[in-house]
C-alpha cells in the first residue's frame, strides 16, 4: 500500500465511509495518516457511583433501574434514566440520542464513561455518557487511546482501526533526515513518530513523535517562507505614489476620532514606503487586539485612490467583509470613492455585475473574501494591497492578489494586518518577509477590559451576571474548547452547553452555537445574526476568534480556559471591548491548581497582548497532550509558535545550514512529506 492510495485500499473503508472521509477533505491513505489525533484519553478503574467526584471523567459500571424516558426541555427533548451499583444512584442524560431509549434494556448492566455534574435540585447527574462495551475497556485500560475530529456517521474508533490497518500496509514511510542529523536534533525516525502520534504508549514517547512532527511541519513552513523572501524584490518595482499631503490631512480631520500616536507612528511608516524610492512596500502591521488596525488601512486605500490606483483589502470571513465595507462606504463616500463589496455568498448576477466594475476602474476600492483571487477578478489598476487577520490566510493567497495587481512592470503595495502579537525574535523568523510595525496603545474611547479568573463553583454567578448584561441591552460569548461532549474527556461542549443554558436562561432569550465543522453559509448567517443584535448569547468554539466584531457584546465567559495558550484568550477576549460600554471577560478553569490559576492570573493582571504574549512563552512547558492544541494562531495540524518555538529556532538553524541544491531533494526523497505535506506548504498561514 502507498501513500498516494485512495482510501478504498484499506481493509473495512468501503464506498459510504470514503465519503465520510471525503467530508473531512481525506482522500488518500496519506491524508488519513496526516489527520492526527485532537486528544488522548484513558479508561481508568470503574468508580463506585456513591463515591463519584464531581468534574471528572470516570467509568462507572450500573444496573439499568427504570425504562429509560425521554423529556421535553423547553426548546429541545432529552433522555433520561437512572443507574445504581451497591454504593448508590446516579441519573444520566442524553441530549439528541431518542434511538439509546430502544437500546439500553431495564436490568441490564451497562459501563459509562462521562462527567458527573450537579443538578439545579443539588443531585449528582452524568451528562451525555459514552456507553462503553466492556471488552473494548478492558483492552485499553490504562492506555492512551487517540480521540478524532470526525463527522456524522464516522467514529473515533472506527477511524482508529483505519489508521491501525493503514499503518501496518503502508510501504513508503520514508524518512528525509538520516540517524545522525535525527540523533543531533534529538527526533525519532518519520515512520515510528506517525505510529506513535496515533498509538502512544505513555506521554514521554507521544511528546517525542510530536516534535518530530512539529519539527517537519516548521521546517517546510520555513523553506517556503525562505523561497519568498529569496525571489521578492528580484526585479520588481513598486509604484512611486505622491504624498497628497493637504487632501490626507483633510481626510484624517475627517475622521469620526483622533488618531492614537501609534498610528500615527506607523501612517508615517506607510507614507514613506509609498512615496519614497521605487521598491514595493511589505510591511506587517502587528497590532494588538483593539489598537486600531482598520483606520490605517483606510488610510492606505485613499492614499493609492488620490494616486488613481485601485485599493482591494481581503478580510477572512464574510462578517468582517461587510463590517469593512460599510465602515470604509462611511469614510469614502464624501470623497466620491466608490466602495465595491465581493464575497463568495453573492448571486452570480451580483458577482458578475461587481466584476465588471472592478474591472473597468468605476470601483475604486474592493472589500472582499477569497473572493477576490477568484480567476474571474480582474482588476483595472489595483495599487494598494490590505490583508485583514493575515495569519487567517495563505501564503500563496496573499501573493495570487499581488499577481491580479501587477501591471507595466510594476508591483503593488502590500499592507498586511495581524491582531496576533507575538515576540520579536519569532516575528522575525516567521514574518522575515515583511517589514515590521507594532501598534500596541488602544483608542481613548475604549475602557479596559474587566478580567476574572474563576473557578467553577462561580458558573452560578456567572450566568446571573450575564443575565444582567443582556436586560441592559447588550450581548454575550460563551466558548467551550469542544464541538460535541465525544470529543474530548473532560472539557465542555458547544452543543450540550447550548442546550443547558437554553433551559438555564430565561425564555426572552436567544440562545444558539457556532463551530467550525459547519457549513460556510450557516456560519455566516450565525455571525450576522449575532452582529445584527438578533442573538443574545452566543455559544461557539474559537472559531470566533477572529473575524467578527460586534460592539454590542459586553462580555465573554471561556469555559476550561486552561485549556487555551494565554495568547488565544488573549485574542478571544478580544471580541468584547469593541465599543463605548465596559466589558468584562470571565477565564473559568476546571482545574484550580496553584500552577493553571498562576498562570491565568497573567490575563487577569494586564491586558497588554505583548506583555502576555512573552508570558506564554515563559510558562508554557511541554504542553498537555490530554487536551486540544493551545492555539490557533497559524493553521499547521500540531505546530504551535508559542509552545514550540524551540523548535521553530532549531528547524531554521536546520534549513540554514542545509546546501540550498539539497533542500528539494530532500523533501522529494518522504513520499510523506512531499506529498502529504503539500497542502500546508501551498496554503501555510501568516
Amino acid at each position: 500500500m502507498k501513500l498516494g492510495d485512495s482510501l478504498s485500499s484499506i481493509k473495512g473503508i468501503g464506498e459510504k465511509t470514503e465519503k465520510r472521509y471525503e467530508e473531512m477533505d481525506i482522500h488518500t491513505v496519506g491524508d488519513l495518516l496526516a489527520c492526527y489525533p485532537r486528544s488522548y484519553e484513558m479508561y481508568g478503574d470503574i468508580m463506585p457511583i456513591g463515591q463519584c467526584p464531581i468534574n471528572e471523567r470516570i467509568v462507572i459500571e450500573g444496573f439499568v433501574e427504570g425504562k429509560p424516558v425521554r423529556r421535553k426541555g423547553r426548546r429541545s427533548s432529552y433522555l433520561t434514566c437512572t443507574v445504581k451499583d451497591a454504593t448508590g444512584r446516579l441519573e444520566l442524560f442524553w441530549f439528541h440520542m431518542p434511538y439509546l431509549e430502544k437500546m439500553l434494556k431495564i436490568g441490564n448492566r451497562y459501563l459509562f464513561l462521562g462527567k458527573v455534574n450537579i443538578t439545579k435540585s443539588g443531585k449528582k447527574c452524568m451528562s451525555q455518557p459514552q456507553i462503553l462495551k466492556p471488552e473494548d475497556y478492558y483492552n485499553q485500560k490504562n492506555k492512551l487511546i487517540p480521540v478524532y475530529r470526525v463527522v456524522s456517521g464516522l467514529s473515533s474508533r472506527q477511524m482508529q482501526k483505519h489508521i491501525e490497518q493503514a499503518l501496518d500496509d503502508v510501504e513508503d514511510l520514508d524518512d528525509y533526515l538520516n540517524a545522525s542529523e535525527r540523533k543531533r536534533l534529538d527526533v525519532p525516525a518519520l515512520a515510528k513518530s506517525v505510529r506513535t502520534i496515533h498509538f502512544p504508549d505513555d506521554k514521554e514517547n507521544v511528546s517525542l513523535a510530536r516534535k518530530r512532527l512539529v519539527f517537519d511541519e516548521l521546517f517546510l513552513f520555513l523553506s517556503e517562507m525562505k523561497k519568498i523572501k529569496e525571489s521578492k524584490g528580484k526585479g520588481e518595482k513598486g509604484l512611486l505614489f505622491q504624498s497628497y499631503e493637504k487632501e490626507m490631512d483633510a481626510f484624517v480631520a475627517s475622521l469620526p476620532f483622533s488618531l492614537t500616536n501609534g498610528q500615527k507612528k506607523v501612517y508615517e511608516e506607510i507614507l514613506a514606503d509609498c512615496t519614497k524610492g521605487n521598491t514595493p512596500m511589505n510591511r506587517l502591521i502587528q497590532g494588538d487586539v483593539g489598537s486600531g488596525n482598520t483606520v490605517l488601512a483606510g488610510l492606505a486605500l485613499y492614499l493609492a485612490v488620490n494616486y488613481g490606483y485601485q485599493g482591494a483589502i481581503m478580510a477572512p470571513t464574510e462578517v468582517l467583509a461587510k463590517q469593512h465595507y460599510e465602515t470604509l462606504c462611511q469614510w469614502m463616500e464624501p470623497y466620491g470613492i466608490k466602495v465595491e463589496l465581493l464575497t463568495g455568498s453573492m448571486t452570480a448576477a451580483k458577482k458578475r455585475n461587481a466584476c465588471q466594475r472592478i474591472a473597468s476602474g468605476e470601483s475604486q476600492i474592493i472589500v472582499g473574501t477569497n473572493a477576490l483571487i477568484q480567476e474571474k477578478v480582474s482588476y483595472h489598476c489595483l495599487g494598494m494591497i490590505v490583508t485583514d487577520e493575515q495569519h487567517r490566510f495563505g501564503v500563496r493567497q496573499r501573493e495570487n492578489l499581488v499577481e491580479k495587481g501587477k501591471k507595466d512592470g510594476l508591483t503593488p503595495h502590500v499592507l498586511v494586518m495581524s491582531a496576533t502579537p507575538i515576540p520579536r525574535t519569532l516575528a522575525l523568523i516567521l514574518y522575515g518577509d515583511l517589514s515590521i510595525s507594532v501598534l500596541k496603545e488602544r483608542p481613548a474611547d475604549r475602557l479596559p477590559i474587566k478580567n476574572c479568573v474563576v473557578g467553577q463553583a462561580y458558573r452560578a454567578t456567572a450566568y446571573q451576571f450575564i443575565e444582567k448584561e443582556i436586560k441592559s441591552g447588550h450581548q454575550a460569548y460563551v466558548i467551550c474548547p469542544m464541538v460535541e461532549e465525544s470529543d474530548s474527556m473532560d472539557v465542555e461542549n458547544v452543543v450540550g452547553y447550548r442546550d443547558m443554558l437554553v433551559e438555564k436562561m430565561p425564555e426572552e432569550i436567544t440562545v444558539t452555537c457556532l463551530y467550525g465543522s459547519m457549513k460556510a453559509e450557516e456560519k455566516n448567517r450565525i455571525m450576522e445574526q449575532f452582529s445584527n443584535g438578533d442573538i443574545d448569547i452566543l455559544v461557539s468554539t474559537t472559531v470566533v476568534e477572529v473575524g467578527i466584531n460586534v460592539p454590542n457584546a459586553t462580555v465573554m465567559l471561556i469555559e476550561n480556559a486552561e485549556h487555551f495558550g494565554l495568547a488565544q484568550l488573549h485574542q478571544l477576549r478580544g471580541r468584547v471591548g469593541r465599543g463605548s460600554a465596559q466589558s468584562y471577560c470571565i477565564f473559568m478553569s476546571g482545574n484550580n491548581s496553584k500552577k493553571t490559576m498562576e498562570r491565568l492570573e497573567v490575563l487577569g493582571m494586564s491586558n497588554d497582548g505583548f506583555y502576555i504574549a512573552q508570558q506564554d512563552l515563559r510558562l508554557r512547558g511541554p504542553g498537555d497532550f490530554f487536551g486540544i492544541r493551545q492555539s490557533g494562531d497559524l493553521d499547521f495540524s500540531l505546530a504551535d509558535i508559542y509552545q514550540d518555538a524551540p523548535v521553530i529556532e532549531l528547524a531554521e538553524g536546520f534549513l540554514e545550514e542545509m546546501p540550498k541544491e539539497q533542500l528539494e531533494k530532500r523533501i522529494r526523497s518522504s513520499s510523506y512529506l512531499s506529498s502529504q505535506f503539500h497542502p500546508i506548504r501551498s496554503n501555510v498561514t501568516l
